[in-house]
């Protein structure tokens, strides 16, 4: 295990609202963080297998290119009664444009009458040194898609995740409450807990 001891970390991110959440939680415990936008860091195609594999894929291209220790995420909605679907597709079923709504309605129209509507956002970080050293976490959230969509906070396919034991979509709910719930918020207080210094 190797822990975080340096000053700047890269978010191998282009996704606006990804860099925001991960920059509201990690401020505790980073003085510098870049983005690979303002780095001119290149999108690695996501070839993976699973989402520890890509994470890794990207955290590593980062560090490579930065020279500095790289922190990636792979995440995705997987609905019980698709199959697992969306996925890895997650962001692929938002089409090139990122077009969440239409990602958003064809969850809605695949899942048709079914009456399972339970689901759960799974994110995979990946930390990656210069010198090829990796670390990964992953965290979790189950709920139920509901429909149509509700509130506008949050990203992706927010709108129409509740997560269990609550009322409320992700998009509807502030950014502190939702971290204490969510995939990305679980997997980063994992990485906290092990790899990171409070600053």
């Amino acid at each position: 295990m190797r822990r975080f001891t340096g000053d700047t970390l890269v978010i191998a991110t282009h996704n606006a609202g990804k860099l925001r959440e991960f920059q509201e939680l990690l401020t505790p415990y980073v003085k510098e963080i870049m983005s690979a936008v303002q780095l001119n860091l290149p999108e690695p195609e996501e070839t993976g297998k699973t989402f520890a594999e890509n994470a890794l894929l990207k955290a590593r291209a980062a560090a490579q290119a930065s020279g500095c220790v790289a922190l990636a995420d792979d995440s995705g909605l997987c609905v019980a009664a698709l199959g697992g679907a969306p996925g890895l597709y997650s962001s692929r079923w938002a089409g090139p444009d990122k077009n969440y709504g239409l990602a958003m309605r064809r969850v809605h129209e695949e899942l048709g009458a079914a009456s399972d509507r339970s689901a759960y956002f799974i994110c995979v970080l990946a930390l990656a040194w210069p010198d090829g050293h990796t670390e990964t976490v992953e965290g979790r959230c189950d709920g139920a898609i509901v429909w149509p969509p509700r509130g506008d906070k949050g990203l992706g396919y927010d709108p129409v995740f509740v997560p269990e034991d609550h009322e409320r979509t992700f998009a509807e709910m502030d950014a502190e409450e939702k971290h204490a719930l969510s995939h990305r918020g679980k997997a980063m207080q994992a990485l906290a807990a092990t790899y990171f210094s409070r600053g």
